[in-house]
């Protein structure tokens, strides 16, 4: 069976539920319009005799795990887990600047690329494995986060339960420019560094400790462990109270990227020995989140020469990159489980107004989606 030749034929289906998903717009923070996508997804899912398993949420959306057999046998197999999430950062109301649309081979929605087609994806791959009388050579999981795009320790601690669990690991998020695949990506420290000092008048600011000042002075020197790919944005920042009134309180968040574990543990030593610059000023820092890095090891090279190969029995070169950015792929590597990332299709204008897939990469992508079904 030409499974490439298969979704084109299907390709008006895989648009219309693409054009679904946007339609129900899905911010992370909006829990009522998250599980209202969620809904709709796991209805259709349902449909084809899917298992389906919610996780109920208070504060963010519900996640979802998808199951699927198909003929196969031998359930008690490790199952091939694969990572979606149905949230966006994309306001409701949003669709009304940015509609749904095509030009040619470019599928434009907010959400459209970031990765509501990977979700369109996975139910294609799964339809088509009935439609086709296919069987996977383990079980699937389908894990739907609610919160990816923010970040959430119950999905995080979900997602290491599966991947623990998994033989191996698939995340649908985009490809790479060209179509890569992301065998490396970023890890996420996000830092709040707080300076205390002491309130004084402003006209004898001898008498008081500038938090502020003390502040600037701990920023200054982030730039010294800005090196061999680290980076460091402080996105955030704050303190004082009135232009009359010394401050005695400042703070800032920073938003920290690098490529190892052991850069992880760099960063981590870095703020553990700042010292104040101010006589009797104070620091404390909090770590408000973690993402880990996802490091190539011998196990993800192993694994992607063995879907590349599965991807030119289809016609298709596959490549290899890093990204800077992070995702929940990150999270299950970090298990040790061969991973990989970016197999959603290809595009532009992440968390940008242009954002949009290109339809032959979405073809392609859940065609291969399928292929890894059958043989992984």
């Amino acid at each position: 069976m030409d499974l490439i030749l298969y979704f084109k034929s299907r390709q008006g289906e895989m648009l219309h539920l693409l054009k679904e998903l946007v339609s129900r717009e899905s911010p992370t923070q909006d829990k009522k319009a998250v599980d209202a996508c969620s809904h709709f997804l796991v209805e259709e899912f349902k449909k084809l005799g899917c298992r389906v398993t919610r996780f109920p949420q208070k504060e963010v959306g519900d996640f979802y795990i998808i199951n699927f057999y198909g003929r196969l046998k031998n359930k008690k197999k490790k199952p091939l887990l694969i990572l979606t999430h149905i949230d966006t950062v994309w306001p409701v109301g949003k669709l009304s600047q940015m509609p749904f649309y095509i030009s040619g081979d470019k599928i434009y929605g907010p959400g459209a690329l970031d990765m509501k087609a990977g979700l369109a994806m996975a139910f294609a791959a799964i339809k088509a494995m009935f439609d086709l009388d296919l069987s996977p050579q383990r079980p699937v999981s389908i894990f739907i986060n609610s919160a990816e795009e923010t970040g959430c320790p119950e999905a995080h601690q979900i997602i290491l339960k599966l991947a623990r669990q998994a033989e191996y690991v698939l995340c649908l998020e985009p490809a790479l420019p060209g179509g890569g695949l992301k065998t490396q990506r970023k890890g996420r420290l996000v830092i709040r560094l707080e300076a205390k000092g002491k309130a004084a008048h402003a006209g004898t600011p001898e008498k008081g400790v500038n938090a502020i000042l003390e502040l600037i002075s701990q920023l200054e020197k982030i730039k010294k462990i800005q090196k061999e790919g680290i980076t460091a944005n402080v996105g955030l920042i704050g303190g004082g109270e009135k232009p009359n009134i010394v401050p005695d309180k400042a703070w800032a968040v920073i938003d920290l990227r690098f490529w190892t574990c052991a850069q992880k543990n760099k960063i981590l030593e870095f703020f553990r020995e700042l010292k104040p610059s101010l006589k009797g000023a104070k620091l404390r820092y909090f770590q408000e989140s973690l993402t880990p890095p996802l490091e190539k090891t011998p196990a993800s090279e192993k694994f992607f020469a063995q879907v590349k190969v599965m991807a030119e029995g289809l016609g298709l070169k596959l490549t290899e990159g890093k990204t800077g950015g992070g995702s929940d792929a990150s999270i299950a590597a970090s298990t040790g489980v061969p991973t990989l990332d970016g197999l959603g299709p290809d595009g532009d204008g992440l968390h940008a107004e242009n954002e949009h897939l290109l339809l032959p990469s979405l073809i392609e992508r859940t065609a291969l989606l399928t292929e890894l079904m059958r043989q992984l």
